[in-house]
């Protein structure tokens, strides 16, 4: 399928496919949105020194490079993405640039050069795995205290929003593990809750009114 960069509003790159009229980040503003829903909405409500985290679609990298920046704290990063993109593709992401981090710019392509199905250490206190794999293919089991669901939308991927998906997110998460999304439609809500997620409704990102967040809540 062709994919292309593409501008954001908030200056910040991300890939268009043409074909399914979809966006890897919110056409609003791909770091704007990255902030919003996993660091604000999810992230910084983590209350803990050490925070395994779930990526549902690594993509651009861009969710996992905002973590790294933003925290000292030790994270143990997994990264789940069936169809990686191209190391011609991430050199004209300008999210190094946009953020500011010119210093840093060292471990963005750290993140993307290191190899799959293998834990790697970015940075001391940052650890990650990437794993090519379709998401019905996770059989983690209480491991992360935080996912960020990043698939694409359920227009173009109605398959990755669905009970069966949430089970297994569920099941990844530690008691008390969160999972947050841009994602905000019924059906969406309604499949996290049926299988056990105790679901927020949050303002969202610039250009969308709302977005979810759903907690395991202890038995």
């Amino acid at each position: 399928m062709k994919r292309e960069i593409i501008i954001t509003s908030d200056g910040s790159t991300t890939i268009h496919l043409p074909e399914w009229n979809e966006q890897y980040h919110s056409i609003h503003g791909a770091i704007q949105e990255a902030y919003h829903v996993f660091i604000k909405s999810g992230f910084e409500v983590i209350k803990k020194e050490a925070i395994s985290i779930l990526e549902i679609g690594f993509g651009t990298g861009l969710n996992c490079f905002i973590t790294l920046l933003e925290t000292e704290k030790n994270i143990d990063y997994v990264g789940i993405e069936a169809y990686p993109i191209t190391k011609e593709e991430v050199e004209k992401l300008n999210y190094v640039s946009v953020l500011k981090a010119e210093n840093n710019r060292n471990l963005f392509e750290k993140i993307h050069e290191v190899s799959w199905e293998k834990k790697h250490t970015i940075a001391p206190h940052f650890l990650l795995t990437k794993r090519k794999q379709f998401f019905s293919e996770i059989t983690d089991e209480n491991c992360f205290d935080l996912i960020y669901f990043d698939a694409f939308g359920a227009r173009v991927q109605p398959d990755s929003w669905t009970e069966d998906i949430f089970k297994i997110m569920f099941t990844a998460l530690k008691s008390e593990g969160v999972l947050v999304t841009y994602a905000a439609k019924g059906s969406v809500r309604r499949a996290m809750q049926t299988v056990g997620f105790h679901v927020e409704r949050l303002p969202g990102p610039p250009g969308k009114r709302e977005m979810l967040r759903g907690v395991k809540l202890s038995a």
